[in-house]
């Protein structure tokens, strides 16, 4: 794993999109043409299975042990985008990744626990892993409702070359 340090001097850990690529949980580009699928950047081999509980596709597996880390059990199935997935992950480290949103441009729908919620319409700063911008982006939807548990569902609207490394956004 990459290796940054923060203002503490301590030492994270930064998984790299190559690292991610090889998790059992990040889709092939061959998928990512078919449409929205969901995008699982866990990488640790802990006890967690919520999101194989949610998917109401059965997209997601982790099975037994309980850490395995999570993957797609078939790379054809298209996800119904309920983002149940992305609701109940602990670590925060699922998204839907539409790459086929438009010719120039990808939606990412991902978890939001801050206050104010943005606005749909509003423009943003898309954020990479390690909360460097990375492009110019817009809010498409915003959901929320009290069964979420305080995590809120938005989805940006980023430039399709950026699809891969958006993960998070700020207000322009």
């Amino acid at each position: 794993m990459s290796k940054n340090c923060n203002l503490q001097g301590m030492m994270k850990a930064v998984v790299s999109l190559e690292e991610l690529k090889k998790s059992p949980g990040y889709p092939s580009e061959e998928r990512f043409k078919r449409g929205p699928v969901p995008v699982i950047e866990c990488v640790e081999d802990i006890p967690c299975n919520p999101c194989e509980l949610a998917c109401d596709r059965n997209l997601i597996s982790v099975g037994k042990p309980i850490t395995n880390l999570p993957r797609l059990v078939d790379p054809d199935a298209l996800c119904g985008g309920c983002n149940k997935c992305i609701i109940v992950c602990p670590g925060l480290v699922i998204f839907i990744v539409d790459k086929t949103y438009s010719d120039t441009e990808a939606s990412i729908t991902l978890p939001y626990e801050f206050k104010p919620l943005p606005k749909i319409g509003d423009k943003i700063m898309g954020l990479n892993r390690t909360g460097e911008i990375v492009c110019k982006g817009t809010v498409h939807k915003v959901q929320t409702h009290k069964s979420f548990n305080h995590t809120n569902i938005v989805t940006i609207i980023v430039p399709k070359e950026f699809a891969d490394d958006v993960r998070f956004f700020k207000a322009r």
